[in-house]
């Protein structure tokens, strides 16, 4: 009995590991270019899907534009968190986008056609951005997790805190307790 729920559990944890695309940015139209490559090119057009970390957000009348520190996507379209970027890029989207949930730090994905280039300082360097005219936003939860070589682990911040740890090939789970209702005659 015990080796069926713990196969059984094993087969979840495996499920809820694989990853999927959120509806808003699934697709396969999407050329495969950097954000300095789109830049340098001044390239319009092509559909892309890029993200990274939020640097700032600018609220204008009809339109919100983020300022995104560009990091390569997992397979589930989230930015990896590593040190490694291939540039900066700006994002334009329609609507308001709220930049006290917006905040600087936190993952995003966009979808949309590049829309050519436009320069700003960063500091005193004249920076040229690639320019993305989005159709769909994308702010990732936050959470902390551990990135082994493209391996999600859900229990990353928990190894050796008492709960369930998977990963290459030993199971740690924490101590299973039985409490015996009270029988008739005790009372709590």
């Amino acid at each position: 009995m015990r080796h069926a729920i713990a196969i059984g559990l094993a087969g979840t944890l495996l499920l809820s590991g694989c990853a999927t695309v959120p509806q808003q940015l699934a697709g396969t139209d999407f050329v495969a270019v950097s954000p300095q490559q789109a830049a340098s090119q001044a390239l319009r057009g092509p559909r892309v899907r890029w993200g990274g970390q939020i640097i700032s957000v600018e609220t204008k009348s009809d339109s919100t534009c983020f300022e995104v520190l560009s990091r390569e996507l997992r397979s589930d379209a989230r930015p990896h968190e590593h040190d490694a970027s291939d540039g900066r890029f700006l994002a334009c989207g329609k609507g308001f986008y709220d930049p006290e949930i917006y905040t600087k730090g936190r993952d995003l994905t966009v979808v949309g056609e590049l829309a050519g280039t436009e320069q700003h300082n960063v500091g005193e360097f004249a920076y040229t951005y690639a320019l993305v005219d989005v159709d769909s936003v994308y702010l990732w939860p936050e959470y902390h997790y551990h990135d082994y070589y493209g391996y999600y682990d859900p229990w990353w911040p928990y190894y050796g805190y008492g709960y369930p740890y998977w990963g290459w090939g030993y199971w740690w789970a924490p101590p299973v307790v039985v409490v015996h209702p009270p029988g008739p005659g005790h009372h709590h």
